[in-house]
């Protein structure tokens, strides 16, 4: 079956990709062909391995994608896509877990940041103020409710038992393996904002997600919890969340994806100045980005496709609708 790598691939992509399929497919990279047959290519393929199908493939009529039986997403989000343009009978997966570990440090690094008011006391210290009288917070004993408690949310709940964190999980299930202090459901929702002193948000974005945070849910939430988002922006209603803190300055949020980012827009950009508010702890989109974890997201994203080829599970297929 042929597979189209839709996404720009450097000399060690092609190398993982050579290596993982070793002959049993025959590969076509979208962009060593001329624009004008993108189209041919997309429509002789049984497989696309993709990044950001919206763009790489803008190229391309609808019409070409109906030979397409499986769809592989090196991206573990999958919000920007538009599943319309696939037959319904093609599979879609996303790259479910690929980048969890790294996320997961991350997740906890602005926790950590933000109870011990790292960004303050260094603002402060570069004002030639030395305050060492004002208390630091700590995370043990805490109760993180996590918001998604699929590969990330298990991740950072692992990370954060060693500091005495309870862990209350919402999943879509109700049910969990894991050591977990709660298991429930978005059903159960307002009881895990009122326990929880951290939030945690790592559940994607679909039409139940969306604006899932917003005036009602922070008014459940303790008036000094720390929020922490590193899945998509637009689980949380921006202008609520810019209210919120700025009338509540004990409340504090750790902020890794955006409204509006260069991925999706082409740009980056907020409506409210949340960089003006000193309980505000941002990062560009990066919580998954360290050394070697693009070329391992890419690796796993090609094995999950040669598992589809072998006929063997498939991670991280998505339900649509």
């Amino acid at each position: 079956m042929q597979i189209v790598i839709t996404h720009s691939a450097e000399d060690t992509d092609r190398k993982i990709y050579s290596e993982i399929f070793n002959g049993g497919a025959g590969l076509t990279y979208l962009h060593d062909l001329p624009a004008g047959r993108h189209p041919a290519a997309v429509k002789e393929a049984g497989i696309l391995l993709c990044w950001n199908p919206p763009r790489e493939l803008a190229s391309v009529n609808n019409d070409s994608f109906r030979n397409l039986k499986f769809v592989q997403l090196v991206s573990a989000g999958y919000d920007h896509l538009n599943f319309d343009i696939f037959p319904s009978e093609c599979v879609i997966a996303a790259n479910q877990g690929a980048y969890a570990r790294a996320m997961a440090e991350h997740a906890v690094a602005m926790m950590l940041a933000l109870e011990k008011r790292l960004l303050i006391n260094h603002k402060k210290l570069s004002a030639g103020e030395f305050d060492q009288k004002t208390n630091s917070g700590t995370l043990r004993g805490k109760v993180c409710g996590v918001i998604g408690f699929g590969s990330i949310g298990k991740e950072t709940s692992r990370l954060l038992k060693s500091f005495g964190v309870k862990i209350f999980a919402v999943n879509t299930t109700g049910t969990t393996g894991e050591d977990v202090d709660f298991t429930g459901t978005l059903d159960d929702l307002p009881f895990v904002l009122k326990s929880s002193d951290i939030i945690l948000i790592s559940i994607p974005l679909n039409g139940r997600t969306r604006n899932l945070f917003g005036e009602k849910e922070f008014g459940l939430m303790k008036h000094d919890a720390l929020l922490i988002n590193v899945a998509r922006g637009a689980i949380i209603n921006e202008r609520e969340l810019y209210l919120h803190l700025k009338l509540h300055p004990n409340f504090r949020a750790g902020i890794d994806a955006w409204w509006i980012e260069p991925f999706s827009s082409g740009e980056f950009k907020i409506e409210y100045p949340f960089f003006d508010l000193p309980n505000v702890l941002g990062s560009p989109h990066n919580s998954a980005i360290i050394p070697g974890a693009l070329e391992e997201g890419k690796r796993r994203a090609a094995e999950n496709v040669l598992n589809y080829l072998n006929g063997k599970a498939v991670k991280g297929i998505i339900r649509r609708g």
